[in-house]
């Protein structure tokens, strides 16, 4: 999952969404650092990223990018996922797809002194390209490839990897229903069970 389902995983309140979104980026025993809501939504991502990892519907799918990606199949697919996430997003919210988008930039620029410094430096492009809107789009998967493959060791073959999504698009939409649906449950469990005061 990447940015757009983790912030559509994380309930309501903002500081989860905030935690949720930032994850990535704060190591180890680092999350004490931040308030009890922001503690919440970084563990609420390590739960969602060590399920969807371990799913063996995620892991068969990822396959499908093996040949060009190797061991990061598995971050190509967090951004197809979040492509049918945005594709198939009336069947998961009443609010369209770019009021949310709206709504989750507020809520970021509202904690952006809170932010870990690489998460200061790329939220404004983030926001200015309205990248998890284009999720929607073909081009915006590849655009978002190449941006990653740009400012991380993903490799750079973005073209022939929205090229696999096209040609096995239905299994792969799939897929993603059958593991969204089970990571909705396991982060609503969380939710749910987890106060907002109990994150260590």
């Amino acid at each position: 999952m990447n940015y757009l389902a983790h912030l559509y995983l994380s309930g309501s309140e903002p500081g989860v969404k905030v935690g949720n979104f930032i994850g990535d980026y704060v190591k180890g025993k680092r999350y004490q650092r931040y308030s009890p809501a922001i503690q919440k939504g970084i563990l609420l991502h390590r739960r969602i990223d060590s399920f969807t990892d371990k799913h063996p519907q995620l892991r068969e799918s990822a396959k499908m990018f093996k040949p060009e990606y190797g061991r990061y199949s598995g971050v190509v697919m967090d951004v197809v996922y979040d492509h049918f996430l945005a594709v198939n997003w009336a069947r998961y919210s009443d609010v369209s797809l770019r009021k949310f988008v709206s709504e989750s930039h507020k809520i970021l620029m509202r904690y952006y002194f809170s932010l870990p410094g690489v998460v200061k430096q790329f939220l404004p492009f983030l926001i200015h390209s309205r990248r998890m809107e284009q999720y929607q789009y073909l081009e915006g998967v590849e655009k978002t490839l190449k941006v990653m493959a740009g400012h991380t060791s993903l490799p750079d073959h973005s073209q022939w990897a929205v090229n696999q999504l096209s040609i096995c698009y239905n299994e792969l939409q799939e897929s993603f229903f059958q593991v969204f649906a089970d990571t909705m449950v396991m982060a609503d469990d969380y939710l749910n069970v987890q106060p907002v005061n109990n994150c260590a």
